[in-house]
């Protein structure tokens, strides 16, 4: 498996035409859309390594930083708005990836024979305006930058384990902001202008079953920061990381532990060591809301854009569904743009209105549901590829989740709650990389055709779920859930969504619900 770095998960067409071909000739003819706002390429033979790694790099992107010890893929809310915030939060993910990127010419001396690639990366050139380098660079001489002529901010060893980056606007949160190492929400005045940033630190998914210290983690408020001193402040969060991560234990190894262990407060005072100042508190923001902009949009701009759902990130062409040869279409008629979603789906921006009917019949014409018809949990949903494409996994995810949302349908309307939309995710193992600890219900695999059941995750991602049941064969899923929805239908509170019932209601009361409900007892 290769894997992209795409920083704000852009996609231009040159490179998803590139991504096309060696697919299909030097892979296994389909392409993933990951959870990070990048593609990878699945079946790619070690004897073509160096032609796909080359060719990838001399179109103006790269595959360095998209898995490591480092920095890795920086995610951004999808939505192409034409805003002052919207175009703030894409400019930084690039800020922030070139900021963090790895400096070391290894990779370069391995796939282009020590050449320079044909083509700087596509978001070097757009902020160098910001100096990145200069600001990487920089010495406060309070230990952030160390004495390693090659990795001024990584050291010799880089950081205990990987490290991710999420950047958003107040309200957007289409890129579960709570999930990472470091969440950065733009703030701007009145007028649109940037005045800073507000910091979330200590968020990640990745746990070990029976491992009780090992854990889910939203991410903690740290504060706000002016636009002036991001670029410092980032550093030194990740030299905090770096310096005082655990590097013994690599379970424990992720900055979640750090803040966890630490308490976020003073967690703070030893980023404000490195920076040298305090960190002023967390700036109010608009309260936090869920959408994956699927479907038509307009940009602010005059332009439209088009979410294309996709199922599990996996395109395909498969029968008369041939998403893979769609997607090929727009590109090649339109020259269409593309952002990559969080949730493993596709964004076509910059669309003229006149092409509006154009693009419809394409994806008619090769088998693509509007987004209309695709159940609304399918749309809610994500899976991990797990087996047989992943070497960690304990059993099925991306393959057997379609059937997961088709049951969980089939219950939602024998129980008269057609319309309730319930956000699933599922994985095979507890690295959690397609999120499920912060879904409203979750599956996490423990063993063939057995899984975890999570309950309580927020329906707009701003907390943890809890664990709910150590085991369930796949085959009793049905007489696990009707219980659960059927105390959700009599004892709810108007409005109430089904993440936040089974929060506030807790797991002790479920049990003892389903200890004496009688299956098809209740409908609403």
């Amino acid at each position: 498996m290769l894997r992209l770095k795409q920083p704000a998960g852009e996609l231009p067409p040159d490179l998803y035409r590139l991504l096309d071909d060696l697919s299909s000739k030097h892979g296994q003819g389909d392409l993933r859309a990951t959870t990070r706002q990048c593609f990878q390429i699945h079946g790619i033979l070690k004897g073509d390594l160096k032609t796909v790694i080359s060719s990838i790099m001399n179109m103006g992107s790269s595959t360095v930083g998209a898995c490591g010890d480092v920095s890795r893929n920086v995610m951004t809310t999808p939505a192409p708005f034409d805003t002052p915030a919207y175009n703030y939060a894409r400019e930084y993910s690039k800020v922030f990836a070139q900021l963090f990127r790895p400096m070391s010419t290894a990779f370069s001396e391995i796939w282009l024979d020590g050449e320079k690639a044909a083509s700087v990366e596509t978001w070097a050139k757009e902020v160098e305006h910001h100096n990145v380098d200069e600001a990487m660079l920089y010495d406060s001489g309070r230990g952030i930058i160390l004495p390693d002529s090659t990795e001024p901010i990584y050291g010799t060893q880089y950081l205990p384990r990987k490290f991710k980056i999420g950047v958003t606007v107040p309200g957007d949160n289409s890129l579960d902001i709570y999930t990472n190492d470091i969440g950065v929400v733009v703030i701007c005045n009145d007028a649109g202008e940037l005045e800073g940033f507000n910091v979330m630190v200590g968020g990640g998914m990745g746990r070990t079953h029976n491992k009780e210290n090992t854990f889910a983690r939203a991410a903690d408020h740290m504060g706000f920061v002016p636009k002036e001193d991001i670029m410092e402040v980032m550093k030194a969060i990740v030299a905090a990381q770096r310096d005082h991560g655990n590097r013994d234990v690599r379970a424990n190894a992720r900055m979640k532990y750090l803040v966890h262990t630490l308490g976020i407060d003073k967690f703070k005072r030893l980023v404000e060591s490195y920076v040298g100042k305090e960190i002023a508190p967390w700036r109010p923001v608009a309260e936090w809301k869920y959408s994956d902009w699927m479907g038509w949009w307009e940009q602010g701009d005059g332009k439209l854009f088009y979410g294309q759902h996709i199922d599990n990130g996996r395109v395909k062409d498969e029968g008369d569904f041939r998403l893979k040869s769609a997607i090929r279409a727009l590109v090649d008629k339109y020259n269409l743009h593309a952002i990559m979603s969080p949730t493993q789906s596709i964004i076509f921006r910059n669309i003229d209105p006149k092409d509006k009917e154009g693009v419809d019949a394409i994806l008619r014409e090769h088998g693509i549901k509007p987004i209309e018809e695709v159940d609304p949990n399918a749309r809610l949903a994500m899976a991990c590829p797990a087996l047989p494409l992943c070497g960690l996994a304990q059993t099925e995810a991306e393959r057997i989740m379609p059937s997961y949302i088709e049951r969980v349908r089939v219950l939602l309307n024998k129980m008269n709650i057609a319309d309730e939309e319930i956000l699933m995710r599922m994985t095979g193992c507890p690295n959690g990389c397609a999120r499920p600890y912060m879904a409203e219900l979750a599956f996490v695999g423990d063993g063939a055709k057995s899984y975890q059941v999570w309950l309580g995750g927020s329906p707009v991602l701003t907390r943890t779920a809890y664990p709910f049941m150590a085991r369930m064969d796949t085959d009793d899923m049905e007489k696990t859930l009707e219980p659960i929805l059927a105390m959700f239908i009599q004892q709810r509170g108007e409005f109430e969504a089904f993440g936040d019932f089974t929060h506030r209601v807790g797991a002790e009361a479920i049990e003892a619900y389903m200890s004496s409900y009688v299956l098809g007892s209740v409908v609403a």
